[in-house]
């Protein structure tokens, strides 16, 4: 498993200050990621405002981002920190638009299959996954080439109802570990998973 140490904020990433409705998220603590290699295809469903697909691609030189709500300030901080991200105006979803919501932002976004944006990505081998529940939309076998996942899983009534056959899989094919806080219930969240594809799996809740 890699790390429980996140990488140290880097002092010169850039994020713009200009006043918005929503949450900007910047800070991406509750993520392991220091073990993304260069050659790694990231994949970053829900990249709000590029928090951690900034840091990734200072790390690896092939990143997607996928936003439906904060894109154009998404594109305004990648421009502003020099890297490349290719970005996808979208979200994980079943394929159907879908009325998103952020805050007090409400957008009508095109949704894609996590198989759909591997391909429009040209692969993952290491997929972060913020989605407000959409995370069960996961259909298990499009994660059949995904060595690393770092995702929060979102607990009922944020999300829909939870997919047994995709914690069945993490648990049959990756070595996981899910960081639970006291904040997480209040907000939903069932906690953040930290998964590497191994011929074994095994949970630790902490």
């Amino acid at each position: 498993m890699p790390s429980s140490t996140p990488p140290p904020e880097e002092p010169d990433i850039v994020f713009s200050d200009a006043a918005t409705p929503f949450r900007r998220i910047t800070s991406v603590s509750e993520y392991r990621f220091d073990d993304i290699r260069c050659d790694d295809r990231v994949l970053d469903i829900g990249a709000n405002v590029g928090g951690f697909c900034i840091r990734a691609a200072r790390m690896s030189g092939h990143v997607t981002a996928v936003e439906p709500v904060t894109t154009s300030l998404l594109l305004e901080n990648i421009r502003a920190n020099k890297v490349t991200v290719q970005v996808i105006a979208g979200a994980l979803g079943t394929g159907k638009p879908a009325e998103i919501c952020w805050d007090d932002c409400r957008v009508l976004s095109p949704t894609y299959r996590l198989g759909d944006l591997i391909t429009m990505s040209g692969g993952c081998d290491f997929l972060k996954c913020d989605c407000e529940g959409a995370e069960w939309s996961i259909i298990p076998r499009e994660l059949e080439n995904v060595r690393r996942i770092e995702m929060e899983i979102h607990l009922p009534p944020i999300s829909g109802p939870v997919n047994p056959a995709l914690l069945e899989y993490i648990g049959r094919y990756y070595d996981f570990s899910i960081d639970r806080k006291p904040c997480h219930d209040i907000l939903g969240v069932m906690g953040v998973l930290h998964a590497e594809r191994k011929s074994t799996g095994c949970l630790r809740i902490s």
